[in-house]
């Protein structure tokens, strides 16, 4: 038997599994937890401990098909600009209940297009979120970039608000490709992009691409590759393309006969792999690469590799603030996402109250299988001795899970007492291992593939 024949046998293909940016995973949020717990969240923060903040600009000038992301279409800057009051309103709000001194360490603009912003409500923005959270002196603010929608004025406007990191949306840069998926975008409108980044002192970049998608093969995708290797990034994300157009309406322009095959797909993001190592990339989780400088490759060598909803990540701040439609907010005590639709988001923003529609809180069960999971996306490595100093010997629960996973994975895999090892050949199938500590298994979800 193969290797991918054995990887095969055991799911790679056929097991559809959270991708673990959070566990619980959203779909287990229920209405049952809200603004009420988000006001406590917020008011027992302790200000001696930097948050991350998250703000989501849900609009864009064009929907990419592939995209499963809350998203809205828009030709005009009239909603952009009413959105950010709404956005002013929900700090303030915030403000109310947070204690004196709290910083931020982070901040992220994603979407959508956060580009879509011009110069002047770049500056409203910013000046509306350092007003409630100062940031701290080492702080990392990052912006997700389309290249079609940008230019050097509002790249002026991010650098002089304090933008140090861009990321860079690209997905793959083959026409044929892009037209498949509703995303027309040159490798000159990107490279055009990247330099006047750099122009303007920007010299931390992220690139995000895409396997599996229709009509790409090895050519096209290597292509890509070399092509996105020119820009010199210093961190690269490859997910796979999650085709659920179950929950994504707009994926049903996409034609399902041009996905890759089950193998094909596969070998797509082995070669891309092969490829960023050889250019001196190490490799960062299940889908993720970094330069040896980088924060990204520091964090994974020092065990303080973390897992949120961006992907990967060095950021060490426990608590994650999200602002705006959707944005899901990550507290000690457990999860709260805001009302997803923009109208529901707005409303009860114009009422007065906090925007937290559902959630979750967390038990001590949850907070053991929670940083498990982690351990294992990050590390591939579950470090059993550390969750009993943690844990106390509720972690040995566990050890019915690891036991299994033995057996069903066998030499993919390595045990002892110290904790579980996935070994590099079985890496492919790290979130199908994950899945083994889940203990919230909502009925009815269907998530995305595994490979």
């Amino acid at each position: 038997m193969t290797q991918i024949d054995r990887l095969a046998t055991l799911g790679l293909f056929d097991s559809r599994v959270p991708r673990y940016t959070s566990y619980p995973t959203a779909p287990v949020f229920s209405p049952t937890v809200g603004a009420t717990e988000q006001a406590v969240h917020l008011q027992t923060l302790d200000p001696a401990v930097p948050v991350s903040v998250y703000v989501h600009i849900p609009f864009c000038e064009r929907l990419c098909w592939f995209c499963a992301c809350r998203t809205q279409g828009t030709r005009r800057l009239d909603p952009v600009e009413a959105y950010i009051g709404t956005l002013e309103a929900e700090l303030k709000l915030v403000a109310q209940h947070l204690p004196k001194g709290v910083q931020m360490g982070r901040l992220h603009w994603g979407g959508g297009t956060p580009t879509i912003l011009p110069p002047h409500l770049i500056y409203r923005l910013a000046a509306a979120v350092r007003s409630v959270f100062p940031k701290t002196t080492d702080w990392e603010f990052s912006v997700e970039i389309d290249p079609t929608l940008v230019d050097r004025e509002k790249i002026a406007a991010l650098a002089d608000v304090g933008m140090n990191r861009a990321s860079i949306g690209i997905q793959d840069f083959n026409p044929e490709v892009q037209a498949a998926i509703g995303r027309d975008q040159s490798y000159e409108v990107t490279r055009d992009c990247v330099e006047d980044l750099r122009e303007a002192g920007i010299m931390s970049l992220n690139a995000d691409l895409i396997y599996g998608l229709p009509h790409q093969d090895a050519v096209r995708l290597s292509d890509t590759v070399e092509k996105v290797l020119s820009l010199a990034p210093d961190r690269i994300a490859l997910f796979g393309y999650a085709h659920v157009p179950w929950v994504a309406k707009r994926q049903q322009l996409i034609d399902e006969l041009a996905l890759p095959g089950d193998a094909e797909r596969y070998e797509l993001a082995c070669l891309a792999g092969d490829q960023f190592r050889a250019a001196g990339f190490e490799t960062i989780g299940i889908d993720h690469f970094a330069l040896p400088g980088d924060g990204l490759a520091k964090a994974a060598k020092s065990g303080h590799l973390r897992r949120n909803f961006q992907g990967y990540t060095d950021d060490r701040c426990p608590t994650l603030i999200g602002l705006g439609a959707s944005s899901i907010s990550r507290y000690a005590g457990g999860y709260v996402q805001n009302a997803a639709a923009t109208p529901a988001y707005v409303e009860r923003i114009e009422a007065g109250d906090l925007a937290g529609a559902r959630g979750h809180e967390m038990n001590e069960d949850d907070h053991l299988r929670a940083r498990a999971i982690e351990m294992v996306m990050c590390d591939f490595y579950l470090d059993r001795r550390a969750l009993i100093r943690e844990y106390g010997d509720m972690a040995r629960s566990l050890d019915i899970e690891m036991a299994a996973i033995r057996a069903r994975f066998g030499d993919l895999v390595a045990l002892d007492e110290q904790g579980l090892s996935i070994l590099p050949e079985g890496r492919a199938l790290t979130r199908i291992i994950a899945s083994q500590f889940d203990a919230h298994k909502p009925e009815g979800v269907r998530y995305s593939r595994a490979s």
